[in-house]
């Protein structure tokens, strides 16, 4: 299979779910519910580039299958669990400065 299809998740999330399984990280239900989760925000995702130039329309039709985005704390304690089990990106890295960035000194 020479092309890679869009649903196919990447290879460091599948690394990571692998790993999760193998060092009893997590059940094999929460990976399954991880895994149809990533394919539906997949989906999402490809259907709202492609109505990217009708006014507001993708962010209408994430807002109506997603409901209201994370916050950036919630955002934040995932990124921290990422960069604690090794598997941060620099999108991670990111959200913990943004969180850390609005915190009162």
């Amino acid at each position: 299979m020479t092309e890679h299809h869009p649903m196919v998740p990447s290879n460091i999330l599948l690394n990571t779910w692998e790993s999760d399984w193998f060092d009893e990280r997590e059940n094999v239900d929460v990976l399954w519910m991880q895994a149809y989760q990533a394919g539906a925000d997949a989906e999402l995702e490809a259907c709202c580039e492609w109505l990217k130039d009708v006014d507001e329309v993708a962010d209408e039709l994430r807002l109506a299958r997603r409901g209201a985005p994370i916050s950036l704390k919630e955002r934040a304690f995932k990124a921290l669990k990422a960069v604690a089990a090794m598997t941060e990106t620099p999108e991670d890295i990111k959200i913990i400065r943004q969180a850390l960035e609005q915190l009162d000194d």
